[in-house]
């Protein structure tokens, strides 16, 4: 597919401005700032400064516009050393003009009682946020995603039809959480639940595959690591049944928006699998019109 004839949309699944956090590169000279440079340096990106030119939200717009995005989604987080405020997402998506939409995040251990299944209810039906993320493997005690302290959070997205972003990949602190299966078993567990792996569990692609074959309800979401060493097996099974279960997300800032959407569109996909991965799964997951 050439820039002539792109998809009619893009939706960017996974994409966090700088100024959310210091993790993602807010402070030139700081631990973060050079951690970010580096994830680029290995990920090949052309640009490991890209993410300077986005201080601030419409630079970050004028980034989006460039790369040809129509929507990306700020995901959010909730563990001890990165907590992003599910107030402050909701006030950047207002601001936006719906151009970027928050994904709240929430620690079942920062509360007590009820606590987690409330705020993920807020996160949803006040805020008006798309959906949750998890974090289970980067919390004070780390957890698989199947633990059942998470299930209360699962239940209120399956109840209210919001989709909860479960993050993986090869930065898990403990490997062994990196697991695709512990998926399996929520997946079965709320037959009804949204799922989107963010990372797709990388490097376990053939097992993310796997549970995305057995469960409908699972979506795939490689984003940074699409572009990774074995990451094309992903696309390879979007030429099958995954057409209809991934997704594209850029991963920035540890990754440019432009290079992105271009290496997609080099993925050799055909023109209606490329539609389905760079909007209509995404509209179709968070009950967007975008037609």
């Amino acid at each position: 597919m050439t820039p002539s004839n792109r998809p009619r949309h893009i939706v960017d699944m996974r994409a966090r401005p700088s100024f959310l956090h210091s993790f993602f590169g807010a402070e030139p000279g700081s631990p973060d700032f050079e951690t970010v440079r580096w994830i680029n340096r290995r990920l090949g990106s052309k640009d490991i400064d890209h993410f300077t030119r986005a201080p601030d939200l419409p630079s970050f717009h004028r980034e989006l516009d460039a790369a040809g995005i129509d929507i990306a989604l700020m995901v959010g987080r909730s563990t001890p050393s990165v907590r992003i405020s599910n107030d402050l997402l909701a006030t950047l998506s207002c601001s936006s003009e719906g151009r970027m939409l928050g994904v709240g995040s929430v620690d079942p251990q920062f509360f007590t009682g009820k606590g987690a299944a409330e705020e993920t209810e807020r996160c949803l039906n006040e805020l008006k946020l798309v959906g949750v993320n998890v974090d289970p493997a980067f919390l004070a005690e780390p957890i698989s995603h199947d633990d059942e302290t998470l299930f209360p959070i699962y239940e209120v997205c399956a109840d209210l039809g919001a989709p909860v972003f479960m993050m993986s990949g090869p930065t898990t602190p403990d490997l062994r959480r990196n697991d695709p299966l512990a998926v399996d078993r929520v997946a079965h567990a709320f037959p009804t639940l949204p799922i989107v792996c963010c990372h797709a569990f990388y490097p376990q692609i053939d097992e993310m595959i796997a549970v995305a074959f057995r469960n409908e309800n699972v979506f795939v979401s490689p984003d940074m690591y699409f572009f990774a060493p074995g990451g094309l097996r992903y696309a390879d099974a979007a030429r099958g049944f995954l057409a209809d279960q991934l997704l594209f997300g850029s991963s920035y800032p540890f990754r440019p928006l432009g290079q992105s959407v271009a290496d997609l569109l080099r993925l050799g996909l055909d023109e209606e699998a490329i539609e389905k991965v760079a909007w209509r799964n995404a509209a179709h997951l968070l009950r967007r019109d975008l037609a």
